[in-house]
């Protein structure tokens, strides 16, 4: 069959006949990029104008910080949060794609019945709240499944891989297989860099990422100013824009259909010109 090209998100088709770019809107206070940009009205309206203008498909919002070592928010904040969020989003841009970045299954069917989220992005793959695969099904949205190893709180901490690219593979070959037994039809694969993995695994990872086409799944990649970038050409996360734009054209390379990014107009660009290469001829 070949690989999904499209998404069914709320009855709209988004096409991945060409790779798409998912802008980054974090409402949480301590993101390790953007934490705490986002908090008002007006910032909120501001970044959605942006990443929409730049050429985004999909807006990810999310209200949990991710990031190594951090223990996130209870439920009642982060429903609070999104509820904030959501309600202005809808209001100001109500065709938006947008994609919510969770992993408690509750908060998603809620967000999906009241604010018409058209995608749940979940870290942790249904690991961190067992009720998600089959919310998922009955919300009958597309997915999100990403690998990690351990949660956010520990994830960094001494991750060990015996084949990195032959486990992930297995971990997604079990999930799948649950999740399409439940009747989900749009599954998008995510191999989760930075999470549980040193910078060797998430190059490995890299390098195999087309092995994943075996699912006939879109591929997203997400890794905008992370440390596997930072770390290699010794920077932080606010100067490695150039590190993230080499990174996303290898990840497209290597089979990437969803581009997740804090910097919208770069990544376009960078489809762009990895269409070209490809192709000869304009995207």
């Amino acid at each position: 069959m070949g690989k999904r090209i499209t998404l069914n998100c709320s009855g709209k088709l988004l096409s991945l006949e060409k790779p798409a770019v998912m802008g980054i809107l974090n409402v949480t206070d301590d993101s390790f990029y953007d934490g705490g940009r986002y908090r008002s009205e007006e910032e909120i309206v501001s970044r959605c104008e942006a990443i929409l203008e730049e050429g985004a498909e999909i807006i990810d919002v999310g209200a949990v910080s991710t990031r190594p070592g951090t223990e996130g928010i209870d439920a009642v904040a982060e429903e609070r949060k999104l509820e904030d969020a959501l309600r202005v989003i809808r209001k100001r841009f109500p065709d938006a794609t947008l994609s919510l970045d969770t992993y408690r299954a509750d908060i998603a069917r809620r967000m999906v019945n009241d604010y018409g989220v058209d995608i749940i992005n979940d870290i942790s793959a249904g690991t961190m709240d067992e009720k998600m695969f089959e919310t998922v099904a009955c919300l009958n949205v597309p997915y999100v499944l990403m690998h990690m190893q351990g949660t956010p709180a520990t994830m960094q901490v001494n991750p060990v891989y015996g084949d990195p690219s032959g486990e992930v593979i297995r971990f997604f070959s079990d999930a799948i297989f649950r999740l399409r037994s439940l009747g989900v039809k749009d599954i998008i694969v995510d191999p989760g860099f930075g999470f549980g993995k040193t910078v060797e695994h998430n190059y490995e990872l890299l390098r195999s990422m087309h092995r994943l086409d075996i699912f006939e799944c879109p591929v997203l990649a997400g890794v905008s100013r992370k440390s596997m970038i930072c770390k290699c050409i010794e920077t932080d996360a606010h100067h490695a824009l150039n590190g993230t734009t080499a990174v996303n054209t290898l990840a497209l390379l290597n089979g990437a259909d969803i581009l997740r990014v804090h910097d919208v107009r770069e990544a376009v660009e960078c489809i762009k010109i990895v269409e070209m290469y490809r192709n000869g001829s304009k995207s």
